[in-house]
């Protein structure tokens, strides 16, 4: 009777297009739940200009996490929404890092090109491994 359709959170839209009883059916719940679960902010759906619900794929997808966490797993609501943060904050985190990867690449190029384009590249700053403790003594010339 239903179709069943697969989607991944990787692949799933981000736009709020789905009414709340075409989620429910898709994520395989009723729509009471996502109330709850939007009162929770398990699920954050968009309103609709009438003041309805809307979720996206990527809901939809999240629905389904929530629901093998809490059938299969045995995970509570609140350790759920506590999960969902954290998977969020790591995502936020390994964008970050591969931004600053993608800087600190560009710094590299850049030194490089600055350094092909000097005179005498890598002798402008010379390395002096320990300090000098020769005494140099100065006399000046007789005339």
């Amino acid at each position: 009777m239903y179709e069943e359709i697969h989607i991944s959170m990787e692949q799933a839209s981000d736009a709020k297009v789905l009414i709340i009883s075409v989620a429910a059916r898709l994520a395989g719940m009723h729509p009471q739940t996502l109330r709850q679960y939007d009162r929770l902010g398990l699920v954050q759906a968009g309103r609709a200009g009438g003041g309805g619900r809307r979720y996206s794929e990527r809901d939809v997808a999240l629905l389904r996490e929530v629901q093998r966490l809490s059938q299969d797993d045995g995970v509570n609501l609140a350790g759920i929404k506590r999960i969902i943060a954290l998977e969020q904050l790591v995502g936020d985190l390994q964008q970050r890092v591969a931004e600053l990867e993608a800087e600190l690449d560009e710094a590299y190029t850049r030194v490089a090109q600055a350094e092909a384009m000097a005179a005498y590249p890598g002798r402008d700053l010379v390395r002096h491994e320990r300090p000098s403790t020769a005494l140099v003594v100065w006399r000046p010339r007789k005339p």
